[in-house]
């Protein structure tokens, strides 16, 4: 059963952190910041939701470069257990799918707890001051098969708020497979 993203959480700020990307470097997020937004996805590279989406990301992170808005991906699942999301197979999937943002690897699934992340894929969308203004889906699936009337939904709200600084007050939540968390 796939999980739903909660509603926007307007306002509440980014929480910095410092991971490891699938290019063998430290990434801070206050040293990554977008001077007119910032994008935090977290996925994952076996989920069929991102799967069927992971174009539509790729596509939608060059276009919101040009805005001067930077995105970055976040992986937290377990890899023990699901072993096509390990380090390894997350550098192969950023290469295969033409990543212009970092993949990020969260070891510790802390960076996804202090987020409150649920799925894969889930998206934050800040403004240039690192408040939340999105949280929502990237685009309408049918039968796991992307809807492509017009620009992504995603898209849409992240421009916004680079132009206005705030996101939509209507947003549809994203909807994904659970994030695989550890088991202690």
């Amino acid at each position: 059963m796939p999980l739903k993203t909660p509603i926007c959480d307007f306002g509440q700020t980014a929480i910095d952190f410092e991971l490891k990307s699938t290019d063998n470097e430290i990434v801070k997020l206050n040293d990554f910041k977008g001077e007119n937004g910032t994008l935090i996805m977290f996925i994952c590279n076996h989920c069929p939701y991102v799967k069927a989406i992971i174009d539509d990301i790729v596509a939608d992170c060059k276009n919101l470069k040009e805005m001067d808005i930077k995105s970055l991906a976040i992986c937290s699942n377990d890899p023990i257990n699901y072993p096509d999301d390990s380090f390894e197979n997350m550098i192969k999937f950023a290469k295969n799918n033409d990543f212009s943002f970092p993949y990020l690897v969260d070891e510790t699934q802390e960076v996804a707890k202090k987020y409150g992340a649920v799925c894969t894929p889930d998206f934050f969308g800040y403004n240039k001051n690192l408040e939340l203004q999105y949280r929502g889906r990237i685009r309408e699936l049918k039968d796991l098969k992307p809807v492509r009337a017009g620009q992504s939904d995603l898209y849409k709200a992240m421009k916004q708020i680079a132009e206005t600084n705030k996101g939509p007050n209507e947003q549809i939540p994203s909807m994904g497979c659970g994030i695989k968390w550890l088991s202690n």
